[in-house]
């Protein structure tokens, strides 16, 4: 639903404040960088202000910002917040221990939503210090939960038993710097234990999920430049205007465990890793996301699988990148994948292979490849995304593709390759269409004939089939140095020939 944007962005005010140009804090300028920041983001703020001495104290906080596309409006009300002064130059942030957080919103259907949200911390100590120019907030907690405690979407509604996160032995920091037109922030934070629950029941289906899982400990760092006419309605614009954020989290020891039961079908599960990482980034230059884990197990059984399945890998990675707004430069895409040393049960090897003739060695899949196009419409503007998909133009163009890395190690076989292409967009008719390429790709691969001799005996490959294959690898490829071991290089040359080991096939 397109209201959590907004909500989202909203709750980084926790973390990120600053304006005006005294040397020492005030609680008044302290809450009025909280209302400059949430204002920026296109809201509006009402509130009830009244001062106590040392203590500015904010009732009835209420924030409401419009949907694009005329989607209705978010809004969200907080009962309480109090900032006091310490004599010092610093200024507490100081919040009930329970603080719900009211939140009505209008879905993607016109349908209104509508959700109560408690925070609630043990100890929670939070500090302001710094200018009004650039604040730094001081925080930490015993403990500190969010947990989704109501929520209403009419027919749609859910039956939700436990929603809820919470994060021990927390501690961070928040700096904003403010400058002409832009406003600075940067955010770390650590906790541990981190816990989750999620239990809940489709009122359409019927289906039932319970989830939870949890971290020994997270560290979180955030930095990024957001502009002074940010609006959250048109990221494509505030990307032109300097907006980016990066981020990046590390866990230690994650778990989770599952069971969805829908129709008298039953799914359970549990998953864990040693440690992982999970970054982000979005800016002019484009979108990124990633993330890895080491040690990973996964153990899953159904009422429709015969035997529980244990899996497991050495690491579990993927990264994307790619750009997100039109361009008249070239910019960087990416996508890499890696599963390292994947291991399976021999129940499930044995119904493919009971005799045990192939290789029971950890399999690996690697993809590294990355490359330079852009786009020719703003990807996260809706109006321009359905407009490209309704007509047949090319939504962009690739310049350049270079595959860094390519590893497949399966069942005592093992291919890699490498290689470079550039592609002429000018010309799009020597390949059917797409725009021409230029370059070579360089292939290896160690132990295919034996293993194609393996999936003959097991009866997986027909011997008419084998042929077929054998006479392809006899194409494409010349034996290599190694014993079984086929190599081959790909090439296309500028004037649209495509050669395999300098012998042309196109």
């Amino acid at each position: 639903m397109s209201y959590f944007r907004p909500l989202a962005a909203s709750a980084l005010i926790l973390g990120f404040s600053g304006t005006a140009a005294l040397a020492d804090l005030t609680a008044d300028q302290v809450w009025q960088d909280w209302k400059t920041y949430l204002e920026e983001f296109g809201y509006q703020v009402t509130s009830d202000e009244s001062r106590s001495g040392d203590t500015l104290t904010i009732r009835d906080l209420a924030m409401e910002m419009a949907l694009p596309e005329a989607e209705g409006a978010v809004s969200m009300r907080m009962q309480q917040v109090e900032f006091v002064e310490n004599g010092d130059g610093t200024v507490s942030v100081v919040l009930p221990e329970t603080l719900p957080i009211a939140v009505a919103a209008t879905d993607d259907e016109a349908q209104q939503v509508t959700m109560t949200l408690e925070m609630t911390h043990e100890a929670l100590e939070m500090v302001v210090s710094g200018t009004a120019e650039a604040m730094e907030y001081s925080y930490d907690a015993d403990a500190l939960t969010m947990a989704l405690t109501d929520l209403q979407a009419g027919e749609e509604t859910p039956e939700i038993r436990a929603a809820q996160i919470r994060l021990e032995d927390l501690n961070g920091t928040s700096q904003t710097a403010l400058g002409e037109t832009t406003r600075a922030v940067q955010q770390n934070m650590s906790a541990g234990p981190v816990t989750y629950d999620l239990d809940f029941t489709d009122p359409g289906e019927g289906g039932t999920l319970v989830f939870s899982g949890s971290l020994a400990r997270a560290t979180f760092a955030g930095a990024g430049t957001i502009p002074e006419t940010f609006d959250s309605n048109d990221i494509a614009a505030a990307l032109r205007d300097g907006f980016r954020f990066d981020s990046r989290m590390d866990y230690e020891t994650g778990s989770t465990v599952y069971r969805f039961e829908d129709a008298g079908d039953v799914v359970e599960g549990a998953n864990s890793s040693d440690s992982g990482t999970l970054t982000t980034a979005i800016g002019p230059d484009g979108l990124s996301y990633g993330g890895a884990s080491e040690g990973v197990t996964m153990a899953i059984s159904s009422s429709d699988m015969p035997f529980p399945v244990n899996l497991g890998m050495a690491q579990m990675a993927f990264d994307i990148a790619m750009p997100v707004i039109e361009s008249e430069t070239m910019q960087n895409y990416a996508l890499g994948i890696e599963f390292a040393e994947f291991t399976m049960p021999d129940q499930l090897w044995s119904l493919f292979d009971p005799g045990a003739q192939l290789p029971r060695d950890p399999a690996t899949l690697l993809i590294d490849l990355t490359g330079k196009g852009r786009l020719f419409f703003d990807l996260l503007d809706p109006e321009q995304v359905a407009e490209m998909e309704g007509n047949e133009a090319a939504p962009g163009e690739v310049e350049s593709l270079t595959l860094h890395a390519l590893t497949l190690e399966l069942a005592g076989a093992k291919l890699t390759g490498e290689g470079d292409f550039t592609f002429d967009a000018t010309d799009t008719t020597s390949f059917g269409g797409a725009p021409a390429p230029e370059g070579a790709l360089d292939l290896r691969l160690v132990g295919g004939n034996g293993l194609l001799d393996k999936l003959i005996s097991m009866g997986l490959v027909p011997q008419d089939q084998a042929t077929g294959v054998r006479m392809m690898m006899g194409l494409f490829a010349q034996p290599g140095p190694g014993e079984d071991e086929l190599v081959s290089k790909i090439e296309v040359t500028e004037d649209g020939q495509v050669l395999a080991n300098g012998q042309r096939i196109k």
